[in-house]
């Protein structure tokens, strides 16, 4: 279904085009980070419909979907910003009922959640098939982090300072908008623009 044209789908259009001229067969996996309250689900959404324009079949994530529970934090120690950023996902979960068997085509099913963190308890999962030409987008916080970066195709950075003491942290030890594919000034939507970072 063509989506109505306004400045922010043709901006995601552009963005889109620009992953599929790299990524257009199989299955790839693009990421959307950014630090707390920066839009990111809202953008993976938007990103998703524009690719589902382009007669893509996208699946939709988010790390929230993959928090560990309060109890399981605690193993960690206490309740600290520090705890947070380092532990209160799980990551191991997240590569194995997500990524890993995502990566390997129609073969295998995946879950795009297993956590409801608002309610501090396991889902029911539910295992998706997909064709071997599918895209998933997931957005959540610290998705760049260089333990995860490897794992994703494309790399979107929602630019923005972190103010929260978790992305504090998070911003000291590895800026993601230095490793993405693409940063994206998001902070007004209607009007979303690329801003362009040096690393070196």
């Amino acid at each position: 279904m063509e989506l109505v044209t306004t400045p922010r789908v043709t901006f995601l259009r552009g963005l889109a085009d620009e992953i599929l001229q790299h990524y257009g067969r199989g299955r790839m996996i693009v990421a959307i980070d950014g630090p707390l309250r920066s839009g990111k689900t809202r953008f993976a959404d938007d990103l998703a419909a524009v690719l589902r324009e382009r007669g893509h079949r996208v699946f939709r994530a988010s790390m929230e979907g993959f928090h560990r529970s309060r109890e399981a934090q605690g193993d960690f120690g206490e309740d600290t910003p520090a705890r947070y950023y380092r532990y209160g996902f799980d990551e191991s979960a997240l590569r194995r009922v997500l990524v890993e068997p995502f990566r390997m085509g129609g073969s295998t099913a995946f879950v795009t959640s297993v956590f409801d963190p608002s309610r501090d308890a396991w889902v029911e999962p539910k295992w998706l098939t997909g064709p071997a030409d599918a895209i998933l987008a997931i957005d959540g916080r610290f998705l760049l982090r260089p333990r995860l970066s490897d794992l994703w195709d494309f790399r979107i950075a929602l630019d923005g300072e972190p103010v929260d003491p978790a992305d504090v942290l998070a911003y000291a030890e590895s800026d993601p908008r230095l490793v993405a594919s693409a940063v994206v000034d998001d902070r007004e939507p209607e009007h979303p623009r690329r801003r362009f970072f040096d690393s070196c």
